[in-house]
Formats: structure tokens, C-alpha cells, sequence
């Protein structure tokens, strides 16, 4: 098998695949001839999408921050090569209240968690692997998201950890860390021009990321290729943490 190929039978299951970023990686991996599923919160996230069911991608709801449901779906998914842990939340200026502080932990980091725990053992079947998503913002905060800056933090060193704990099981863990991407997430933010052009002029590769900028360090990392590659964080920033 060459080095970025599929088999036609590696399944992929995108957790929060309906998002931006999360839509750009179901579609480079159906690109790649994997099977997919995508995920959303609920069946608003899944009509709000870019994507839309077809033979080899499913579209279904799944609420990463309850366990029930996270064990009920998993046990529906038969077989899983490469889990993708995409779904994530921010409150901006928000996050200093305890309440949404403990919802974005939920959602980002725990919830990172519980899919990775509950996937387990079919990743172990497989030899499979786990991509999270985490942020640039792991590493260089931001003062009005400090739950959002914790989470991916924390998405950052769960990574680390649950690579050392599962390499024995031939299960490799890594993430990425997307810099600015343009995305429902920032739309808002991004129509203060002013605001817009100083995070553009700060990125040495000159612009914000597109979603699809981000996709392929997500498929690279469950490709052969990357068959040695465990407990990493790969900055898909455009150069913006070099300096």
C-alpha cells in the first residue's frame, strides 16, 4: 500500500465533522477513499452543514458531553481505523463564569475523552489511530477565552499521555494545533476589518488559514506515512508560533 493510501475499507469517524474545520477533514478523507462519519450536536448542526450524506460518508448526532449517549453510539460502529476528535466550543468574554467555564471544558477537552476511552477498543482491533484537534492556543493565549485557552491545553497533554498509555495496544494518539482559521466559530470577529488585518499581518504566510488548510495534516497523520508518529502536536498555523 503506498504511503498516503486508504484501504477502501478504513473507516473514519469525524467527531463534530459537521463544523468548518471538522467538514473540511470528512471531505479529505472521503477524498482519500475512506468510509466517514461525521458527527454534530444535534439535527440542527447537521442541516446547518456543508455536508450532506452519500454512499460513503453518514451524517449522525452525538452529544460529547453525555456518557450514555457517547457508549450507545460507539457501540453502533461495528469497526474504526481513525478517530477524529473535532467538536469544540468557545464563549468569548464569557468563560470567566464558572458555568461556561465547565461547559467548554466539557465540551473540548472531556469530551475529547470520553470518545477516545469509548473508541478504544476497536481502535485496539484495528491498530488504528486518534487525531485531536486542538488550537494554537494551547501554547499562546488569549485573555477573554480562559476556558477555551485551558481545554486545548489540556487537549494538548490528554494527547501526550494517552499515547504513552496505548502504544502498547498499537494505537497511536497525536493533534494538530490550526492557528486562525475562517470559520462560523470567528465570523463575527472577522468583520472588524481592523481586527481582521492585524491577525492577517501577525501570520507570516500572509492570511488566515481556510478550513481545507487544515484537513491534511489530519489525513497525513492517519496515513501509513505516519506510522511512527505517536504523542505529537503538529502547528498548522501558517508560521505564527515560529515567532
Amino acid at each position: 500500500m503506498a504511503l498516503f493510501e486508504f484501504s477502501p475499507a478504513h473507516r473514519v469517524l469525524v467527531v463534530g465533522g459537521t463544523g468548518g474545520i471538522g467538514a473540511a477533514i470528512c471531505n479529505a478523507f472521503l477524498e482519500a477513499g475512506c468510509s466517514v462519519i461525521a458527527t454534530g450536536v444535534d439535527d440542527a448542526a447537521l442541516a446547518g452543514s456543508t455536508l450532506k450524506a452519500c454512499g460513503r460518508l453518514a451524517l449522525r448526532t452525538l452529544d460529547v458531553t453525555d456518557d450514555a449517549a457517547v457508549a450507545d453510539f460507539t457501540a453502533t460502529l461495528g469497526t474504526l481505523d481513525t478517530l477524529v476528535n473535532a467538536a469544540g466550543i468557545l464563549a468569548r468574554f464569557e468563560e470567566f463564569e464558572v458555568e461556561t467555564f465547565q461547559r467548554v471544558l466539557d465540551v473540548n477537552l472531556t469530551g475529547t475523552f470520553r470518545l477516545c476511552s469509548a473508541c478504544l477498543p476497536l481502535l485496539r482491533q484495528s491498530r488504528g489511530s486518534i487525531i485531536n484537534v486542538a488550537s494554537m492556543n494551547a501554547f499562546l493565549a488569549l485573555p477573554f477565552i480562559p476556558a477555551y485557552c485551558a481545554s486545548k491545553g489540556g487537549v494538548v497533554m490528554l494527547t501526550k499521555s494517552l499515547a504513552l498509555a496505548w502504544a502498547e495496544h498499537g494505537v497511536r494518539v497525536n493533534a494538530i494545533a490550526p492557528g486562525y482559521v475562517e470559520t462560523p466559530i470567528n465570523a463575527a470577529s472577522r468583520r472588524d476589518q481592523a481586527h481582521y488585518e492585524r491577525i492577517r499581518s501577525r501570520i507570516p504566510l500572509g492570511r488566515w488559514a481556510q478550513p481545507e488548510d487544515i484537513a491534511g495534516s489530519t489525513v497525513y497523520l492517519a496515513a501509513p506515512v505516519a506510522h511512527y508518529v505517536t504523542g505529537t502536536v503538529l502547528a498548522v498555523d501558517g508560521g505564527f508560533l515560529a515567532g
